[in-house]
């Protein structure tokens, strides 16, 4: 079996904004804020904290107010049962800090401290997943994910789910923005990285990115030079 590392990516995000729109986020995530506290909203309610853990897919909106790091931890399953984010605490705050500087063995440490309750990625899956993400011009339909999986099409896509946490499609839709998302930090057009990963135009990117983000790509380009501008100060 293939181990969740090597399926599964981490990226990190620097970015400075006063807030992210409401959004859904499509992975389990973790927001640090270099400023001051993230405030964290979800209808009446709200969490406050330096670090904080995201559950993903559900609505919220987030209050930054100076730069943040955003780590995403493709492929992980929340950990607690009945919050929608957590200040995390102790051990996992000082392993947390190091990650979100983007250090490696302590990024796979702190998957591994949060993921207790992990269901390991079936080997079939995992090789999807990893020839998605390297490869993002490659467009998979349902029915070779079927084939592929050896399986009826209906029960490839609920096997899929199943074993990710997530539905094929959106799988796929976070896999092209977060490579988008990249491409546009190294200095590429909003249209090139659109039109490179799978999208019909720059509106549809930017309504997918957003709705993933709470930012436009536009937005997330600014606030990334800004939050690079502030800190070699």
């Amino acid at each position: 079996m293939i181990n969740d590392q090597e399926v599964f990516s981490s990226p990190l995000f620097l970015l400075a904004a006063d807030r992210l729109r409401a959004h859904t986020l499509p992975s389990t995530c973790l927001l640090c804020g270099l400023d001051g506290p993230i405030v964290l909203k979800y209808g009446a309610k709200q969490v406050v904290g330096d670090i904080l853990l995201v559950r993903p897919q559900v609505l919220h909106e987030v209050i930054i107010e100076g730069r943040a790091r955003i780590l995403n931890l493709n492929g992980l399953q929340f950990p607690y049962d009945n919050d929608l984010a957590i200040q995390l605490t102790n051990t996992n705050y000082e392993i947390a800090i190091d990650s979100l500087w983007g250090d490696e063995s302590s990024i796979l440490e702190l998957r591994a401290r949060l993921g207790y309750r992990q269901v390991k990625c079936p080997t079939d899956i995992a090789q999807i997943i990893i020839h998605l993400s390297d490869e993002p011009m490659f467009r998979m339909s349902q029915q070779e994910l079927a084939i592929r999986l050896n399986r009826e099409r209906t029960q490839a896509l609920k096997y899929f789910k199943a074993s990710t946490g997530m539905t094929f499609r959106g799988l796929k839709l976070w896999l092209a923005i977060q490579s988008a998302a990249h491409q546009l930090l190294t200095g590429d057009l909003v249209r090139n990285a659109a039109i490179d990963n799978g999208f019909a135009d720059t509106a549809h990117f930017s309504r997918s990115f957003r709705t993933a983000l709470g930012i436009t790509p536009s937005e997330a380009i600014a606030g990334y030079h800004l939050a690079m501008s502030l800190s070699s100060r």
